[in-house]
């Protein structure tokens, strides 16, 4: 993003509403979807197994973006960028909702995964400009955003299922409010379309960028698990029935909300470097609660404070990450989200393995040690 573009014809708020907009945008179809696949599922007759596959499609579309998005950002821009994702993320979701038959679902999905990712990179490339004009931590609370999306996303999805209504119509309502909201609000994002020079589409990161896709990376892992496996580890270690099995998800959904609406301000108070090495160690100290003490309430406990661990990690990364001096805010938010989304993929199935060659405690415990990564890592970076 050009250093010239600070000037607004318009509040510095308005900006700031806008940005936060296209954060809890695409946090809303995320939800949308992940509240239908069960449904989806059962409409296309997929086994267990073969819906595992299929969900793959994902991140091969995200990782199959990756190469893309810094060229993207540095040729049109985060805010024409943006724009184009959520229409294209938007679509990809209806698609879902439409699609008839196997192959056709898994284009879709791969198109989903691919405009994730690359409206992931512009909205945030957006949010590091608008930190820039304000001055002081705010990157935090439009994760927050998203997170609140992912509420109100499953509320609507559940309220659908409960009134049978299909996945299709069910996307073309969330496709139609995308709309409206992406009309309202892209006149305030930040314009950093104009030429500059853009440089190569490809820049090797630095070994300062390098640790903080590793931080990323770290956190992602513990994130990751969290979300494919709580709701396992709560069954099959703690033998929770009916609803209490979703409790630890829930838990850390509620921290990880709360801490990042918090966090910006303890970042402005505290520093970032202290705000990641505490986050590392409320990692690593919610999940040992978990695995020593395996009742529901101290997991219960545990799992809260994972929440608040992982909640401010990979914002405050991608704040640091967006003021590179070497590379341009786009290129650099591509190039650590590119490492630590390759936590957010391995972790879950290495969770897996680990868990049947020894135990699903012990797995839990190797979480851990990736959080006392992001403290031991986080005390190396300059911040």
């Amino acid at each position: 993003m050009s250093e010239q573009v600070v000037s607004l014809s318009y509040p510095k708020q308005y900006l700031r509403l806008a940005v936060g907009a296209i954060f809890f945008l695409p946090g809303l179809i995320f939800a949308s979807w992940a509240s239908r696949i069960a449904t989806i599922q059962q409409t296309l007759h997929l086994s267990d197994a073969g819906l595992g596959a299929i969900l793959f499609s994902i991140p091969v579309g995200l990782m199959l973006s990756l190469p893309f998005a810094g060229w993207f950002i540095s040729h049109i821009g985060s805010r024409k960028l943006a724009i184009i994702g959520l229409l294209v993320y938007a679509i990809a979701l209806v698609g879902l909702g439409a699609a008839p038959t196997v192959p056709l679902l898994i284009t879709c999905m791969v198109l989903y995964g691919f405009a994730s990712n690359t409206v992931n990179i512009a909205v945030n490339t957006q949010a590091v400009a608008t930190e820039k004009i304000y001055g002081k931590p705010i990157m935090a609370s439009f994760h927050g955003l998203w997170s609140l999306a992912g509420f109100g996303g499953a509320a609507i999805g559940t309220l659908m299922i409960g009134k049978s209504i299909i996945p299709l119509h069910h996307f073309v309502l969330i496709f139609t409010a995308i709309m409206i909201g992406l009309a309202i609000c892209q006149r305030y994002l930040l314009d950093d379309s104009t030429p500059a020079e853009v440089g190569p589409a490809f820049v090797l990161p630095d070994r300062p960028l390098i640790k903080l896709g590793i931080i990323a990376f770290c956190s992602l892992i513990c994130e990751g698990a969290m979300f494919d496996w709580s709701v396992i580890y709560f069954k099959k270690v703690l033998n929770a029935e009916g609803a209490w099995m979703g409790a630890g998800y829930t838990c850390f959904m509620c921290t990880m909300a709360m801490g990042r609406f918090v966090a910006d301000w303890f970042a402005a108070r505290f520093g970032l470097k202290q705000i990641l090495q505490l986050s590392g160690l409320l990692t690593a100290s919610g999940l040992m609660v978990a695995v020593i003490f395996p009742h529901l309430y101290t997991a219960m406990l545990g799992f809260l404070l994972v929440g608040f661990g992982v909640s401010s990690v990979v914002p405050m990364v991608y704040s640091v990450a967006g003021r590179s001096k070497t590379m341009s805010p786009g290129m650099a938010l591509a190039a650590v989200s590119t490492i630590g989304f390759v936590g957010f993929l391995i972790g879950p199935p290495v969770i897996g393995f680990v868990a049947q060659a020894f135990s699903l405690r012990m797995s839990f415990i190797l979480i851990a040690v990736m959080g006392l990564c992001v403290t031991g890592i986080s005390s190396k970076v300059k911040l």
